[in-house]
């Protein structure tokens, strides 16, 4: 064989197992980066869910967290709020226990010169109605007496079991101690539910004497509620104090059927108003405020009126007057038409539907028209049971 054969012959060769090797080599490259490959792919994959778990965890744990001081906040805001509370009744209960003192030092008829016992401060009650009444007014009395208003031991009962004060109210004559008086003196000895005041008798000055009568009821007796009602009205108490047990919770609160009448700046006007000019221009209307025939404020606001009575200003009409004294205090104004039924049919209806009204009377007479001999047909046909009162828990 030629050296050039055998030459051939081993360049054969070497071709041969070059491509054994090369073959060899690309299966095991392509296994490599088909291993190497998948782990790439794996890894990141892991990589990524772990992360979206991690983000997960994150969102999950800030909002537990979000939560849980959300909550701590509310806590605190209602500690807070319940201790601000607190001490404001602390400080309205100051202030009236020395405007109480200052009332009674200067010779204030609550002092007993007019006979009046002091009740005493200890007892907690409901609420103290007080009844605006006259000297005139008599036969109106006695009408209430016969219809809605407890007597006697009733009466007695009423404030012990009951936490409920009911007292007309009326002051004195401007002759003091005159046939007037001496005829109220002689009609509470009987009766016993009489509120004397320190103020002169008038229709004018209706809003002085809801003024005093406020001022007084706080300082005499420690209640949730004080009503003013008018003698020509009917009230059902227990629906009067289940209305009001609702709102119990709210500090300063003023109840009635609240209304926004026209101020009358023409003289000769039933409702005449001298300072319509305060209200801006001719025809323009009152703030809201509840009507006369029958409101309750709580507490605080009988206090406010007691400590700042010598600087509240009177209004011709008694029921602007005491909204005016709530107009830029925090006040919660309840607006409740149930202390506004009309007179049969429509409290009978009412009644028969089982919408009990908290009281009743006329728009048109601004209280039951001729109340003496009407008031106990309204009580008849619109009260709310003998048994209601004594059978409520408030």
């Amino acid at each position: 064989m030629s050296l050039k054969s055998r030459g051939a012959d081993s360049t054969s060769k070497s071709t041969v197992l070059s491509r054994k090797y090369f073959l060899f080599l690309c299966i095991g490259c392509f296994f490599a980066g088909m291993l190497f490959t998948d782990r790439m792919w794996a890894v990141p994959e892991a990589i990524g869910t772990r992360k979206r778990m991690g983000i997960d965890d994150e969102r999950d744990e800030e909002m537990k967290e979000s939560k849980e001081i959300h909550g701590e906040v509310s806590s605190r805001q209602d500690a807070v709020q319940t201790l601000d509370k607190t001490i404001s009744n602390v400080e309205m209960q100051l202030a009236a226990a020395r405007a109480a003192q200052d009332l009674i030092l200067s010779g204030s008829p609550i002092s007993g010169d007019l006979g009046i016992n002091k009740p005493a401060r200890k007892r907690k009650y409901l609420m103290v109605i007080g009844i605006n009444t006259a000297f005139s007014s008599r036969k109106r009395r006695d009408s209430v007496r016969n219809s809605w208003m407890p007597q006697g031991d009733k009466l007695k009962k009423l404030e012990e079991e009951k936490g409920i004060v009911i007292r007309f109210v009326i002051g004195h004559s401007a002759s003091s101690g005159g046939i007037l008086d001496r005829t109220i003196e002689a009609e509470d000895k009987k009766h016993g539910d009489l509120l004397r005041l320190e103020h002169v008798e008038g229709y004018l000055e209706l809003s002085g004497k809801t003024k005093k009568y406020f001022a007084t009821a706080v300082a005499l007796w420690d209640a949730e509620f004080y009503v003013k009602v008018d003698d020509d009205v009917h009230v059902n108490i227990a629906a009067l104090g289940s209305t009001l047990v609702r709102h119990r919770s709210k500090p300063r609160v003023y109840i009635g059927c609240m209304k926004s009448g026209p101020v009358l700046a023409h003289k000769g006007a039933r409702y005449h108003e001298p300072e319509y000019w305060k209200f801006g221009a001719d025809g323009n209307k009152y703030f809201r405020h509840a009507t006369g025939q029958l409101y309750a404020i709580s507490k605080d606001l009988a206090t406010y009126i007691l400590i700042n009575q010598h600087v509240l200003h009177k209004y011709a009409n008694e029921d602007v007057s005491v909204g005016s004294w709530f107009i830029g205090l925090d006040v919660k104004h309840i607006d409740d038409r149930r202390l506004c039924c009309g007179t049969p049919p429509d409290c009978e209806w009412k009644a028969q539907a089982g919408k009990t009204c908290v009281a009743s009377f006329d728009w048109s007479c601004s209280g039951i028209c001729k109340s003496v001999e009407r008031i106990k047909e309204v009580h008849r046909r619109c009260g709310e049971g003998d048994n209601a009162l004594w059978s409520t828990v408030f």
